[in-house]
């Protein structure tokens, strides 16, 4: 057991064993959770690349109030939430559970005005 308990391998057979809750249905309840959420590399004020950078820059100048969630922090919703949107890029956008898109979407939304009512 102590081995078992030193290498990993008892968490793993552990983990494997208590129920655990469906990907679909927790990233569901993430894209959900907030009215607007950005998911996206850091948090808004210490971004993790570029493109997050970017899109929380077009979201503020918007006055768009936002929550987010950082990617980098949980590698199951990072890859499953590619599948689930079948967008597979990030930062991506939701408002009411639904994805707007990624950076050059908002970004062109944001520059024909519409970007505040497609998030209505």
């Amino acid at each position: 057991m102590k081995e078992m308990a030193e290498s990993g391998e008892l968490k793993n057979l552990l983990q494997e064993k208590l129920p655990k809750e469906d990907l679909n249905t927790k990233l569901s309840k993430l894209v959900n959770s907030a009215p607007v959420i950005l998911f996206m590399k850091g948090n808004p004020a210490q971004p993790q690349c570029g493109f997050s950078a970017k899109i929380v820059d077009v979201l503020k100048k918007n006055n768009v109030e936002f929550s987010t969630f950082n990617i980098l922090a949980d590698e199951e919703v990072r890859q499953g939430l590619k599948n689930y949107s079948n967008w597979p890029t990030y930062p991506q956008l939701y408002s009411k559970g639904k994805l707007i898109g990624g950076l050059d979407i908002v970004k062109e939304l944001s520059e024909n005005g519409e970007l505040v009512d497609a998030l209505k």
